[in-house]
């Protein structure tokens, strides 16, 4: 079985030219936002990347199909398929849904793996996965995929309601740098401070991009995490948006949520505690990610 990427002709036409191409998820479609927020976020990000000069490629599976790059009467149906006929997919499941024919939604992992396959190195999202608050054997698969596979993710941070430290941790164990752009921190997604410091502050793009092809010279088999600060606007108060966060875990462990479950749990239960205001700082910072990885996709073009 030979594998066959269904390279959107944009995404293909932008590889062949050595132009700046930025791979997105599309859990945070099926999985992550309402409809129809989820069309106008990925709708959004794509915008951004465009805006910034490169090319965007939404990734997900449908009907078996790898599909780099959506249409939008793609990004249409996996935005609107039921709840529970989307598989989420990393390496594990990936080769399942292929053969069984099913839709698919890639997760920070799977995503690196197919943008890897497809010759593209920058990734924009959200947040990545990490350790869970209160069980430290629930390790997301993000972690290790950043360990194994080489592909620059910019995002801001860990999802917040994850243990930070010791996702910290994991990253340094599986050999991944992990850059502040313009911060110290690793960037908590709604609030500017987490505690936890990042390896390396770079405030400059092309640092970034510098860095980044060194690792590629080197041949490393390991990605990079970029992490990016949610804009100052659509800022949270720290102190706030901890409490709100320590009740939605100990909430999740009441109802005994676990594994793939937490993130869409925890986003309703956020929004319902923070308001329509969380759903937009999510969306913001989603798209200033998208940004920022295709002005570093477009630096690294220029030197290719």
């Amino acid at each position: 079985m030979s594998l066959n990427l269904h390279i959107h002709p944009e995404v293909q036409a932008a590889l062949a030219e050595n132009r700046a191409v930025v791979a997105m998820e599309s859990t945070l479609i099926t999985h992550g936002l309402p409809h129809p927020q989820n069309i106008d976020a990925a709708v959004q990000m794509e915008t951004a990347v465009r805006q910034s000069g490169a090319v965007p490629a939404t990734i997900a599976i449908i009907q078996g199909e790898i599909c780099v790059g959506l249409s939008s009467e793609q990004l249409e149906y996996i935005a609107t398929r039921p709840n529970g006929t989307v598989r989420r997919c990393n390496r594990r499941n990936l080769p399942l849904v292929m053969s069984r024919k099913e839709d698919g939604a890639t997760t920070v992992a799977g995503t690196m793996i197919i943008a890897k396959l497809a010759g593209i190195e920058m990734f924009a999202t959200g947040g990545i996965g990490g350790v869970h608050r209160n069980h430290p054997f629930d390790v997301s698969s993000d972690l290790t995929e950043l360990g194994r596979t080489p592909v620059t993710v910019v995002s801001s941070g860990a999802k917040p309601f994850l243990d930070l430290p010791a996702t910290g941790e994991v990253l340094e164990t599986q050999g991944v740098l992990t850059v502040g752009y313009g911060t110290d921190d690793l960037a908590p997604f709604f609030s500017q401070h987490s505690g936890q410091q990042t390896d390396i502050r770079l405030n400059e793009i092309d640092e970034i991009a510098a860095f980044i092809r060194a690792r590629q010279t080197l041949g490393l088999q390991s990605g990079t995490l970029v992490t990016v600060p949610v804009p100052d606007q659509y800022r949270f108060d720290y102190d706030t948006i901890n409490q709100v966060i320590a009740d939605a875990v100990n909430a999740q462990d009441e109802e005994g949520i676990r594994g793939t479950a937490v993130t869409s749990w925890m986003v309703r239960h956020l929004a319902q505690a923070i308001g329509p205001d969380a759903l937009y700082a999510n969306i913001m910072l989603l798209c200033n990610n998208a940004a920022i990885a295709a002005q570093i996709a477009v630096k690294l073009s220029e030197s290719a």
